[in-house]
């Protein structure tokens, strides 16, 4: 008889119920690296004028995106049948300092139709669901770190709007489906970022509070000399698990 152990499959959980009264979200607020410093700023050196909070003190970079995001979706026609309530925020490290690459996904947390379980090939599988004060999660908005802060103001606009206008206009959990040779982003993606940029402008018209966009103005260097670090919430995009694992 062989003494060989058989490898047993993991059994992921099918369901993350986050902060359930005052404790803590089980995953941690991750300090991004930035990787090598092009330009050693000190504090004196950033504009006073754009306001991100308290100097020395980590800036959580997705309290502050949350914040903005319900602002957009609140105050953008075009973003207004978003609830923010069911989107959660993340970041990934980037691997490289390049200016191009991810900026930033949105991962629905359904599958099409907002159904909660899928059958392929005869097993019965649902995506990881996330529950933040018992409140459902359908959609995971991931930023790429520190790629996506040193792009331009106007490029993370676009992108902040770009990966908003993926998300269905049922809000169910699903991807939005455009016509065209990409059902992503139409037949052009240059169309789209257009199109974007468009509506990124027309919510910027409307004045909303500067203290929203502040951190934007800034990029990663400008953060980190100003609060030592920058930290954001780090989630694994949600596994498919088997259902018949759980039952």
């Amino acid at each position: 008889m062989s003494g060989r152990r058989i490898r047993q499959q993991p059994v992921w959980p099918t369901l993350f119920p986050w902060g359930d009264g005052p404790g803590m979200l089980p995953w941690v607020w991750r300090t991004v690296d930035p990787g090598p410093n092009p330009r050693p700023l000190l504090a004196s050196d950033v504009p006073p004028w754009f306001p991100t909070g308290v100097e020395g003190e980590p800036f959580r970079f997705c309290k502050a995106m949350e914040r903005l995001i319900r602002a957009i979706c609140l105050g953008s026609e075009e973003m207004s049948y978003i609830n923010a309530d069911t989107l959660i925020f993340s970041i990934t490290q980037a691997r490289s300092n390049d200016h191009y690459g991810l900026q930033a996904r949105v991962t629905p947390l359904r599958f099409p139709g907002g159904t909660l379980e899928q059958t392929r090939q005869g097993i019965r599988y649902q995506v990881q669901r996330h529950q933040v004060n018992r409140v459902e999660k359908l959609y995971l908005v991931t930023f790429c770190l520190p790629r996506f802060l040193n792009q331009s103001f106007d490029e993370k606009m676009i992108t902040i709007f770009h990966e908003l206008y993926h998300i269905d206009n049922k809000c169910n959990g699903e991807l939005r489906q455009h016509t065209g040779r990409c059902h992503a982003h139409t037949s052009s993606q240059q169309n789209y970022d257009a199109h974007m940029a468009a509506l990124a402008r027309f919510w910027l018209a409307t004045k909303p509070d500067p203290s929203l966009t502040a951190f934007l103005r800034l990029d990663f260097w400008q953060l980190q000399a100003r609060h030592g670090s920058v930290l954001g919430l780090f989630i694994p995009r949600p596994r498919l698990v088997p259902v018949t694992a759980h039952t």
